[in-house]
């Protein structure tokens, strides 16, 4: 099978500070991110045709709202991926079918989130809104107390722990490699605050068996990626990212919007794993071609699954490779390198791409030597999406 060269690149990325309490509005957050990935790849912001958002739970940064805030010119493309941290690089992905069908020129890709001071993830009032639009979280779950995602993958991170006979604590790999590359992130919100060596081990458990160091924090900010046709990307002020291959993937029998593990006859199985075979075989790679990965982390079992669904290590192996360093530098694939959901922001993912743009520049503070090729997925067991950005084009 021959393998097209890519017909889009990543060319500008921004992100504002990620913090508790920002004081500003997602379409504030929004502005700024987008301004600041049109001055990275030193375009003006008049020559913006598309735009791509991330839906769940961002109502006040809209596109039309951020077109007329930041005055942009008529729009020839717009499209909104939802599905929670599903959506993540389904960003990118819509935004290079976009330029390398000519349906647009110059998109720009965003997610704003208050998840800190403003709709927390979790809560009564984002779990009132769930009740409406999935019967299956409505009916199957909140009589039977399951108000939250933490309490969701609870049920997944016990089941795996149960199946590969793992002790509890058996997760902790995840936060010690991802705190430590955020360690390094001067723009962290967890930045100068490293894990102690006891510390996954005495932090509460909030569902077991997941800890509060088990899961994602919780952030206000943006971050925003400019995609353009590939035979454009060389002349502008950054190097390019090339999207080598997109993809995103559900399962049958998939019900429902969050809770979509509701009739799974086996838990562990995600969308992943088929996302996983079409990438590679759209790319023309192979796990052992990736450099470097950027995974959703909104739960260290989240993460632990991503790393056997793509091939870097077996099922039932992901937990007891991290716990030996395989997301460190010099690991078995080095991931989240920015400190991802755990040390960096939570910022549905999207976070992640600009960390993979960083990678392929060769410019992140933990950067991995002579990275060509990073992988950035999104999350499961959620409809997800997945990403292949390469340094060259070919």
């Amino acid at each position: 099978m021959s393998i097209e060269p890519p017909r889009a690149a990543i060319v500008g990325i921004g992100a504002t500070d990620f913090s508790a309490r920002s004081g500003r509005s997602e379409l504030e957050l929004a502005c700024q991110a987008i301004l600041a990935a049109l001055d990275d790849a030193g375009i003006d912001p008049g020559e913006v045709d598309g735009l791509v958002r991330f839906g769940a739970s961002q109502r006040r940064a809209s596109e039309g709202a951020v077109a007329h805030a930041l005055g942009l010119g008529g729009l020839s493309y717009w499209s909104e991926v939802d599905l929670g941290g599903g959506a993540s690089a389904a960003l990118v992905g819509h935004a290079a079918m976009a330029v390398g069908t000519g349906a647009a020129r110059c998109v720009v890709g965003y997610r704003a989130l208050n998840g800190r001071s403003g709709a927390r993830p979790g809560t009564s009032q984002t779990s009132a809104a769930l009740e409406d639009i999935d019967p299956h979280y409505r009916d199957f779950l909140v009589p039977h107390g399951l108000t939250s995602p933490v309490q969701m993958y609870a049920l997944i991170a016990r089941r795996y722990l149960h199946h590969y006979a793992l002790p509890g604590n058996a997760l902790g790999g995840v936060a010690r490699s991802f705190r430590r590359h955020a360690d390094r992130n001067p723009n962290a919100q967890l930045y100068g605050r490293p894990l102690g060596p006891e510390e996954y081990d005495e932090s509460e458990v909030i569902s077991s068996p997941l800890r509060k160091l088990d899961c994602c924090l919780q952030t206000d900010g943006a971050a925003a990626f400019v995609v353009v046709p590939a035979d454009r990307a060389g002349d502008l002020a950054q190097p390019p990212a090339y999207v080598r291959g997109s993809v995103q993937a559900s399962m049958a029998n998939q019900p429902g919007f969050l809770y979509s593990f509701v009739g799974a006859g086996d838990v562990l199985r995600t969308p992943a794993e088929e996302a996983a075979g079409r990438l590679y075989a759209r790319a023309g790679l192979t796990a052992g071609d990736v450099d470097v990965a950027q995974l959703y982390d909104c739960f260290s079992i989240t993460a632990v699954l991503a790393a056997e669904a793509y091939g870097f290590c077996a099922p039932g192996e992901g937990a007891q490779r991290a716990a030996a360093g395989m997301f460190d530098l010099g690991g078995g694939i080095p991931a989240n390198t920015a400190g991802g959901s755990f040390g960096e922001g939570y910022i549905h993912g999207v976070n992640h791409v600009l960390e993979g743009v960083r990678q392929i520049r060769g410019r992140s503070t933990s950067q991995v030597p002579g990275a060509a090729t990073c992988l950035v997925t999104g999350g499961m067991p959620v409809p997800t999406s997945a990403v292949l950005l390469t340094k060259d084009a070919a």
